[in-house]
């Protein structure tokens, strides 16, 4: 592969780190109008919604470079979608909540803690893991600790929300590697937030009260998320990994943490603790230690 390409490929990755770092705020704001239910069904339906010219332009990008067109009926495409969708409701849907509790900052690195939770994932699935990745993990649980933890051994409903969203978007990097090669990823993406507006609708019904003039007033929240955040950031990241190294691709992602911290103290006024901000910086350590071995090229 190309330097180029794979340059190309990095620059997506990290301008989806930043618009995904940037948008923790808006979910934030957006929960002074709407629930967290309501907000992922509209943040994923105008997302999908926004897909289908990106599809069309696709198309017709690889139609005129002579390449295969994949219909969206393709067996492994819908597959796909629907377990990649799932595990992007469950993710995103406890991501939402545990917003509800905790800073902008905070989420933004428990859900970056999916990098970390990969590993043992990959376990279960009998793959081998690096020693130098393990300690990664061993280090994040510190950061961890010093982030979350309270009065002893407390941690806030927030947190705990945060970190199992953490966790199904693990579950949900491990299903995109296994199918972005085998489908096309821009019709993949967009089967995944339809698949995951649909289960927020019937949850945000059985939940809570869809009242349209308080979707209206959220309008500002929900267009950063769906368009930029969904349509845009997630697009890249579909194609970035398609250019670029899965180790660079990783450490590139995992600056969403950061600019979520960022943002949050800029646009929101978040104050960290030192406890909290050295826990934040050893996770991040950890998030690199984590994918040292991928980069030297060792299992």
């Amino acid at each position: 592969m190309s330097n180029g390409k794979k340059l190309k490929g990095e620059a997506m990755l990290a301008l989806a780190a930043i618009i995904w770092g940037t948008a923790f705020i808006f979910q934030k704001m957006g929960m002074d109008h709407i629930g967290p239910m309501t907000f992922t069904l509209f943040r994923f339906g105008m997302g999908a919604l926004a897909m289908i010219p990106v599809a069309i332009f696709y198309d017709r990008l690889k139609k005129k470079n002579n390449n295969p067109i994949m219909p969206y009926s393709n067996r492994t495409l819908l597959l796909g979608g629907l377990l990649v969708g799932a595990a992007n409701f469950g993710a995103s849907a406890m991501q939402q909540i545990g917003i509800v509790y905790t800073t902008a900052g905070k989420a933004g690195f428990l859900t970056a803690m999916d990098l970390v939770m990969v590993p043992f994932l990959m376990v279960i699935l009998r793959r081998k893991i690096h020693g130098l990745t393990w300690l990664g993990v061993a280090i994040a649980a510190i950061g961890m600790y010093l982030l979350c933890m309270k009065g002893g051994f407390s941690i806030a409903i927030g947190d705990m929300y945060c970190l199992g969203g953490a966790f199904g978007f693990a579950v949900q990097i491990l299903l995109i590697d296994y199918f972005v090669e085998k489908v096309d990823p821009i019709k993949l993406a967009f089967y995944e937030f339809s698949v995951t507006a649909i289960l927020s609708l019937f949850f945000s019904l059985g939940f809570e009260d869809i009242i349209m003039s308080d979707v209206v007033a959220c309008a500002v929240p929900l267009l950063y998320t769906a368009i930029l955040e969904v349509c845009i950031a997630f697009s890249l990241q579909m194609i970035g990994q398609q250019y670029a190294p899965p180790a660079i691709a990783t450490i590139l992602m995992s600056f969403e943490s950061v600019f979520a911290a960022l943002s949050g103290a800029l646009f929101l006024h978040e104050v960290m603790s030192g406890r909290e901000i050295i826990g934040c910086i050893i996770m991040f350590c950890a998030f690199m230690i984590a994918q040292i071995p991928e980069m030297r090229g060792e299992e």
